[in-house]
Order: C-alpha cells, then sequence, then structure tokens
C-alpha cells in the first residue's frame, strides 16, 4: 500500500474529487465520518467530535492529513443554532485530532486544511486581497480565522501545516456554478445584486492538485490563497455561463432586496465578494494551472 491519507470532509465536493485523485496515484485513503460508509478501495472509520470520539485505527500509520469538514455555509438560513454548526463543525473537529494525535504521540508529515478567501471579509470591493491583507470583521471572516487558528493546533505538534483559503470552486456536481447554470439553461439567467460584486475562483481539479502539490511539496508552508487569476464579477461569471450554454443573457438582475427576503443574513454571501490574488501559489511555486481561463473552466464542466 501507498502513503497513508486520512481525509475529514471527504463525501465532500473536495473530499470525494481528492479521494479519488489520491487513489489514482496509489495511496492508501481513509475517512473520518459520522457514519459508517462503504466506499471501494477507502477505509472509513467513525468518529464523534461532540463526545471526542475516533475510532481505533484511523490514526494509524498515518502520513498526510486533510481537512475539510465542515458544514455548508450555502445552505439554509444562518439561525443562531446554523452559525454555531457553521463555526464548530471546522474549528472542535480538527482539535479533536490535534489531541489524539498528541495522546499518541504521532506526528503526520504534512496537515492540510480548507479554510476560506471569506477570511478577508464577504465584502471588499475592488481592495486587492493577498495572503497579507488583514482579516475582516463579519461572522464568515471570523469563521475563518478561528478555522485556521485551530489548524495551528496540528501545527504546534511540529507538523508542517498548510492552509489553503479557497474560493468559489467550478464544478458540474456541487456549489455556486450549478445553481447558476439551471436557470441560464433556461434562458433566464441573471447577474445577482450589482453584478460588480468579484468572485474569486478555482476549478475543482486545480483545487484537488492543490492539496496534493501542499501534501507532498516540503516548500509549501502556511497560507496561500487558492484561486485562480484573474477574477471575474458576479455579472461577467454569469455572461460566461451562458455564453458556453449558448443561452441569451436578457434578464435585468435580480434586484439585491430580494435575495435578502429569500435568504436572510446568509445573502451576503452573494452580494459581496472579493478580488482574492493568488500571489504566493505565483510567485514562490512551481504550481500550473490546468484551468487558468475561466471559459475553459466552464466548459469543463457544462459543455
Amino acid at each position: 500500500m501507498g502513503k497513508k491519507v486520512l481525509i475529514t470532509g471527504g463525501s465532500g465536493l473536495i473530499g470525494r474529487r481528492l479521494t479519488q485523485m489520491l487513489l489514482d496515484k496509489g495511496y492508501e485513503i481513509a475517512l473520518l465520518s459520522r457514519k459508517k460508509l462503504n466506499i471501494p478501495s477507502v477505509q472509513v472509520f467513525e468518529w464523534d467530535i461532540q463526545k471526542g470520539y475516533i475510532e481505533e485505527g484511523a490514526l494509524d500509520n498515518l502520513h498526510f492529513l486533510v481537512h475539510l469538514a465542515g458544514t455548508n455555509v450555502g445552505e439554509g438560513r444562518w439561525t443562531e443554532e446554523r452559525k454555531k454548526s457553521i463555526l464548530e463543525s471546522r474549528t472542535e473537529s480538527i482539535r479533536l485530532i490535534a489531541r489524539k494525535l498528541a495522546e499518541k504521540q504521532i506526528k503526520p508529515a504534512a496537515f492540510t486544511s480548507a479554510s476560506g478567501i471569506s477570511y478577508y471579509g464577504q465584502d471588499t470591493g475592488d481592495r486587492k486581497n493577498t495572503e497579507t491583507t488583514p482579516a475582516g470583521s463579519d461572522f464568515l471572516s471570523h469563521v475563518s480565522i478561528e478555522w485556521e487558528k485551530a489548524a495551528d493546533e496540528i501545527a504546534a505538534l511540529n507538523v508542517r501545516t498548510v492552509k489553503l483559503r479557497t474560493g468559489i470552486v467550478i464544478s458540474k456536481d456541487g456549489g455556486a456554478i450549478p445553481k447558476m447554470a439551471l436557470p441560464a439553461r433556461l434562458g433566464l439567467g441573471a447577474p445577482l445584486g450589482s453584478g460588480k460584486q468579484w468572485l474569486s475562483w478555482i476549478h475543482l481539479d486545480d483545487m484537488c492538485r492543490m492539496y496534493m502539490e501542499a501534501l507532498e511539496n516540503e516548500s509549501w508552508q502556511g497560507v496561500y490563497n487558492a484561486v485562480a487569476a484573474p477574477p471575474v464579477t458576479n455579472d461577467g461569471l454569469t455572461k460566461a455561463i451562458c455564453k458556453v450554454l449558448y443561452r441569451p443573457q436578457w434578464l435585468p438582475n435580480v434586484p439585491s432586496f430580494a435575495l435578502k427576503l429569500v435568504f436572510g443574513e446568509m445573502a451576503a454571501v452573494i452580494l459581496g465578494g472579493s478580488y482574492v490574488v493568488n500571489e504566493r501559489i505565483e510567485r514562490e511555486t512551481g504550481f500550473r494551472y490546468q484551468y487558468g481561463e475561466l471559459e475553459d473552466a466552464l466548459k469543463a464542466e457544462l459543455s
């Protein structure tokens, strides 16, 4: 067997694709799950964050650790209970693993954690955000700050740690793109709010390749903006989706007040935007994007 990679949140959009790509490269894959799953070629171990439980064997012979677990931000209204779940599913989960690693004196070779470009704020206008830009002060900024602090508890065990602040993931299998493509397919594509908000994006395969590079390449350490370049406006993304689907875009923008009525506080995710720059990826690594152009990424998923 190859080197063992333990993944939290392995049933999510990135986790599923990353699992397959790692298997294709000969890695041994183990997932932590709240319930037993039967996944071919994958070991699934149960865990319970509230009870502080991880099934025996999950951490044995561990070489790499990937943390993707977290309640979906874009589904359901942000009640106080859901906001608590969004935060603690990301932070308490990795703190539990940190405690177990310390207890068992297990030290993986590398650890890569998801984070979000929401670290900089839900709406940062035209400001160009690099990895050194200060954090924002809204709810999702707070989530990303605490998420990264929790990841630092693994780093404190002297484990090389990489944090990937992720933008909008281009995929037909989940996330924002299928939701935007559906009305476009029906000839009903329209920008949301002003349409001027910046959206920083990355294709799913490039995202997973970045995780693999972060694990395998010992020069990777610290925070990286996991986005392609350049960003696009909401209006530009809508136009690009319509173009790839050979559909017209003729409807007026969906007004902000209507989105706030439907989604409540969560509408900030849709109406806000950030111009995020992949400065460290470009300057310090040899990473090459398979999908560096938005239209190519959309064609790969929607054509």
